[in-house]
């Protein structure tokens, strides 16, 4: 199983949280948007911690099994699809995590996060929280 985490997945993964610890476990590969690093590193400035949160995002996207995912130019058509797709239904979500969304369509890979509205985008393989 391939999995995307999301910015609240890898953040309660590194909080110890078990559903995600096992998810990441049974998962053959692991993948990290460039999107979800952004809001990571925002994070990370935003705090106390800088240096040692960096550290640890590092080590985590040196391991073997994770990827970081660039923004493609199919990343980008993805994403205008989902938008307008979202926009006609009147259901829109940020638009950081229709990106998020995009990568996880783009990579074939789960979307593993705690945020319930991704559940209003057609399609998306989504493991809730």
């Amino acid at each position: 199983m391939r999995v995307l985490l999301d910015t609240n997945a890898y953040s309660e993964l590194r909080r110890g949280h078990g559903g995600v610890a096992n998810i990441v476990r049974r998962a053959e590969h692991i993948l990290l948007s460039s999107i979800v690093v952004g809001e990571l590193l925002f994070g990370f400035r935003r705090g106390s911690k800088y240096a040692a949160n960096l550290r640890e995002l590092e080590d985590f996207l040196d391991s073997p099994v994770v990827s970081f995912l660039p923004v493609t130019m199919t990343t980008a058509d993805r994403f205008a699809r989902i938008a307008a797709n979202l926009r006609d239904k009147g259901t829109p979500i940020p638009s950081n995590d229709i990106w998020i969304a995009a990568h996880a369509f783009e990579s074939g890979a789960d979307l593993v996060s705690f945020d319930s509205h991704f559940g209003s985008v057609d399609g998306l393989p989504w493991v809730s929280l």
